[in-house]
């Protein structure tokens, strides 16, 4: 079984009223692996970590659950749809941002029997506070501040057969983000671990050499005696370096740490991942409106994902429905355009 298998939706894997623990061990062992595979020596690993991993799935999945349904996307529809004529400044627009989508080209092309895909479109999203017009009642007033919205950068890299699969592949997208943000801390420790035992390793060898070019052969060989000051600041800063280490702990100590950050991660998915839904009454210039405002406006309703990073990311993003025939054909190479330049 798959990890988070639950996306899948099928009676027999999908507990309504929680998360089975065949789910949690599966889940479980998908983020040792991911992070640290020699995490499994550390006794009750796995019943450490699983609480974290459950709260980490239930987590995920109000979040996934909680996403609208998605909604047919094509030149078409813009005109019908309000919210794809505020994501899109024109029809062509949408077939480009489509045509772009290697994903969705290759799912088409293993599946040549699928008539419609599945895929979470994503947007930069941006406000911005403008001096314009603004109609209220019969009076047009200038200089009224203004917030701006616009959607650019589309991007459909997540794309599945079908609306519960691509629910399925974002979640577990979204898991092995927390898993990656894990990674991150990890390696902050691992790094500094590697560069005290590098440095520790630079010390004993000069320490050596200056003990070794000392009294005795290295005397008999011409080499001036080395100072007693210097061997004792290597001396000193190799009595450092080990506390440094002392303090990081050994070996096991350091599995326990990764275990530990692995765990709180897990624990406080909120902290480094939040989706959340907008709806913004938009007028046909994407000029967010109130509710005093006689001018023309529709609902636009798309979700926000906030990452923390680093660095922090924030896109907005739908669920879509494409038909085979709206992807663009490849483009080939124009031959006699490219003999121009030659």
């Amino acid at each position: 079984m798959g990890i988070l298998d639950w996306f899948k939706n099928r009676p027999a894997q999908f507990d309504p009223d929680g998360v089975s623990e065949e789910m949690i061990r599966s889940a479980t062992e998908k983020a040792i692996t991911l992070t640290n595979p020699r995490l499994k020596v550390l006794p009750s690993c796995y019943l450490h970590l699983a609480p974290a991993v459950k709260i980490s799935i239930e987590f995920l999945r109000t979040l996934i659950q909680a996403l609208p349904a998605a909604r047919p996307v094509s030149p078409a529809s813009w005109a019908a749809d309000p919210a794809w004529r505020a994501f899109f400044g024109a029809p062509g627009d949408i077939t480009v941002a489509l045509g772009r989508s290697d994903n969705l080209r290759t799912l088409f092309a293993k599946a040549p029997e699928l008539d419609e895909a599945c895929l979470v479109l994503g947007m930069a999203f941006s406000e911005q506070h403008v001096f314009g017009l603004a109609l209220q009642g019969d009076m047009v007033h200038r200089d009224v501040v203004q917030t701006s919205v616009s959607f650019s950068d589309h991007r459909a890299h997540i794309c599945s057969r079908d609306e519960s699969r691509l629910r399925r592949i974002a979640g577990v997208q979204a898991f092995e983000y927390l898993l990656a943000r894990a990674l991150v801390e990890i390696g902050g420790d691992r790094v500094e671990r590697q560069e005290l035992e590098g440095k520790r390793a630079l010390l004993r060898a000069r320490l050596r050499l200056l003990q070794q070019h000392g009294p005795g052969l290295g005397s008999m060989f011409g080499s001036p005696p080395a100072g007693r000051g210097e061997q004792a600041g290597l001396e000193a800063e190799l009595v450092a370096n080990e506390r440094q280490l002392e303090a990081i702990g050994d070996s096991q100590s350091a599995l326990a740490m990764e275990l530990e950050a692995l765990r709180e991660v897990l624990a406080k998915p909120e902290q480094y991942l939040h989706v959340g839904q907008r709806q913004l009454r938009l007028n046909t210039m994407n000029v967010v409106l109130d509710g005093k405002s006689t001018e023309a406006a529709a609902e636009v309703a798309f979700s926000v994902a906030e990452l923390t990073g680093p660095p922090p990311v924030q896109r907005a993003f739908v669920l879509a429905r494409v038909t085979r025939a709206e992807l663009p054909a490849t483009q080939g190479i124009n031959f006699a355009d490219a003999a121009r330049y030659l």
